[in-house]
């Protein structure tokens, strides 16, 4: 599970529910605080179990880049709505919502960011159209399924679902913590109660489908690397990731012929872990808009 530094969006950003054909979405909008017009528009998405506060220590940064970055609450995560039924969250149909998203946000093609599962729904969004989107960019994000030992998390997590509530999964996942973590400061109890309310206001069916998408995700590297360059691809990604591992994230690079950045300090979350120079790495890719960037598979930011 990600773990924002904090759940209150800098004086940059607005949270508000983005109203597209599709529903109500709800958002952290960041803008540049000068009142200049923005150099570009980002749509990020987070990944499971996750929500729009993943984003939250990237916002500033990126509005000081010059760009207005607009994260998302997915259907069913945290503050956007969802329905029970598990067909709503396919994967195609999490891709119309982006779609949408897109849409709604008024301001010509996006630059299209998903971390993680959010990834993946980012590149089944771009296959259906392209043509909303300038850039994509794959964050922790592999080319099919996750890893076996993250299969048996997922798996243990949905057969939990199957017979616990949120709450009793919640108090049986902390009950897993190191004791360290349960005694923390104030400010970590603080920390603590965010994740628990965000994890609660999760719909179950939500993380039950995206769950069995993770696991039986196919490898569509070969169809997005045939959108050619005009879909610029940028993969980042820690020095470290127990989900996808990094060599399997610089083979798909390769095959995408995608510019390549890796975090230093950072594992699966460099949005939560450095917040800072991901958003550098991020901004500078949107900078070049497909320029070719040095795509050595080794920029280390």
């Amino acid at each position: 599970m990600s773990r924002p530094p904090t759940f209150i969006p800098p004086a940059c950003a607005r949270a508000y529910p983005l109203r597209t054909a599709r529903g109500d979405f709800a958002v952290l909008d960041a803008r540049p605080v000068d009142g200049t017009a923005p150099k570009g528009t980002a749509l990020l998405l987070p990944g499971y179990t996750g929500s729009k506060e993943d984003f939250i220590a990237m916002l500033e940064p990126l509005a000081g880049a010059g760009y207005r970055a607009v994260a998302v609450d997915g259907r069913g995560q945290y503050e956007t709505a969802g329905p029970d039924d598990e067909q709503a969250y396919g994967q195609s149909e999490l891709a119309l919502d982006v779609l949408a998203q897109a849409e709604a946000l008024d301001c010509g093609r996006v630059h299209l960011l998903g971390h993680s599962l959010g990834g993946q729904i980012a590149r089944a969004a771009v296959l259906a159209d392209p043509a909303p989107f300038l850039t994509l960019t794959l964050m922790s994000s592999g080319p099919a399924q996750v890893a076996p030992a993250q299969q048996d998390k997922i798996k243990l997590l949905g057969d939990a679902l199957g017979v616990m509530g949120m709450h009793q999964v919640w108090e049986a996942m902390r009950a897993l913590d190191p004791p360290e973590d349960a005694e923390g400061t104030p400010a970590a109890r603080g920390e603590r109660e965010d994740l628990r309310r965000r994890w609660l206001r999760h719909r179950p069916a939500q993380l039950l489908a995206t769950g069995r998408a993770l696991m039986a995700e196919p490898d569509r590297v070969a169809e997005l690397a045939a959108l050619g360059p005009s879909l610029p691809v940028h993969v980042v990604s820690g020095v470290r990731d127990d989900t996808w591992p990094v060599p399997l994230l610089d083979e798909m690079a390769g095959r995408l012929g995608a510019h390549r950045t890796v975090i230093e300090g950072a594992e699966h979350s460099p949005n939560t872990d450095r917040p800072v120079p991901t958003a550098a790495a991020v901004a500078g890719f949107w900078d070049g808009q497909g320029r070719d960037l040095g795509r050595d598979g080794q920029n280390r930011d």
